[in-house]
């Protein structure tokens, strides 16, 4: 009897024929399954608590509260002429969605092991479900953002005029989108094999929070520093978010495209490990 040829079967899984490949149309072809990934992550994961989805307000603003009073009442650190709770919620509300991203990202591997050792998609779909549910977050943080925004414009204690940059405002949640993923499946990677680098993530995560304008204005550090802070990228990101909105901040073009140039360059390395890591995870579980 002669073999079905490769074009007689509905799907046909080949190996991939380079790391940096991503399989787009497979992607596609899958997308019920990437809602499903959103839907249960922003849906279930608060299904059983008694505040629910409010817990997406609470957070950053006992966060905000927290920096509140140790940053600004304790420790004195200055919030460059803007409103100290509007300072910080700024900066919480745009590193949340890095954070969150990355986090979940890289336990991609540690918590899917057993549905890719039994079911064949896209694995990127994960990791992407991932960004997307937090991209999902973050319209509700920033939407607390907006309206504590508009209660300091509105009594007189906010001056700021937006100003034109915040066409730029898209290219923001892309970077965090984009060095999330990328960080995130690098990382996921590393500990499918490594998995003592675990311990490290909580307080990889909370140390480049300190040093990323989240807490200090960048103006605040000490020039002999602030050479060295230049090259942390997501330094531009924060900064840049204050900037379109509240009008104070460090904002520079060449910053913005060093940002861009090297997320993308974390995003590559990010994929092509993945796509490595992929072929012998179930190997090493």
């Amino acid at each position: 009897m002669k073999e079905n040829s490769k074009q007689d079967w509905d799907i046909v899984i080949e190996p991939q024929s380079s790391l940096f490949a991503v399989d787009f149309k497979s992607i596609w072809r899958y997308r019920d399954l990437l809602k499903m990934f959103v839907k249960r992550d922003v849906i279930t994961i608060y299904k059983q608590t008694v505040l629910g989805p409010i817990w997406y307000v609470v957070q950053p603003l006992l966060t905000t509260l927290m920096f509140l009073v140790i940053f600004n009442r304790i420790a004195r650190i200055s919030t460059d002429g803007i409103p100290p709770v509007l300072f910080y919620l700024s900066g919480v509300t745009i590193w949340n969605y890095f954070s969150e991203t990355f986090k979940s990202t890289s336990e991609t591997f540690k918590t899917n092991q057993d549905i890719f050792g039994k079911v064949f998609f896209p694995r990127l779909i994960v990791p992407l479900s991932k960004v997307i549910g937090g991209l999902i977050k973050f319209v509700i943080q920033f939407g607390l953002f907006i309206v504590v925004y508009l209660y300091y414009w509105l009594t007189g204690q906010l001056t700021v005029q937006l100003n034109s940059t915040l066409f730029l405002f898209p290219l923001l949640l892309l970077l965090m989108a984009g060095f999330g993923m990328g960080a995130g499946i690098l990382f996921t990677s590393l500990t499918a094999k490594y998995r003592d680098l675990t311990f490290l993530l909580i307080f990889a995560v909370q140390l480049m929070m300190y040093v990323s304008s989240v807490i200090a204005p960048f103006s605040s550090v000490p020039e002999a520093m602030q050479t060295y802070l230049f090259w942390n990228p997501f330094i531009h990101i924060i900064e840049a978010f204050r900037y379109m909105f509240l009008g104070s901040g460090l904002f520079s073009w060449f910053g913005l495209a060093y940002t861009t140039v090297l997320m993308l360059v974390v995003l590559a390395v990010g994929v092509l490990v993945f796509n490595k890591t992929e072929k012998t995870f179930m190997d090493t579980v």
